[in-house]
């Protein structure tokens, strides 16, 4: 999935929980979140300054020998599994 598949996807996941955003919404806070080419995003400037970006369920964003790495969490290992709908 790339960057214009992930906002339509976002989108729709958000109209089936009653919100409202629009797509120029959900490329704004994408962006603010993981960048663009031109400017860094939340995520990898907190990582760069050697914190753990943890998101309750997905797993945390960290630095491991120079280089970001997911730890998965135990909702997302349980999605992937088939072990939740």
């Amino acid at each position: 999935m790339d960057r214009s598949g992930l906002i339509e996807a976002t989108v729709r996941k958000a109209a089936q929980d009653g919100g409202g955003l629009g797509p120029e919404d959900v490329g704004r806070v994408v962006d603010a979140l993981f960048g663009t080419v031109e400017h860094s995003g939340s995520i990898a400037e907190a990582i760069r300054a050697g914190q753990t970006v943890a998101l309750l369920g997905f797993g945390d964003f960290h630095a491991e020998d120079g280089a970001a790495a997911l730890r998965p969490g135990k909702a997302l290992v349980e999605f992937l599994r088939g072990s939740t709908g």
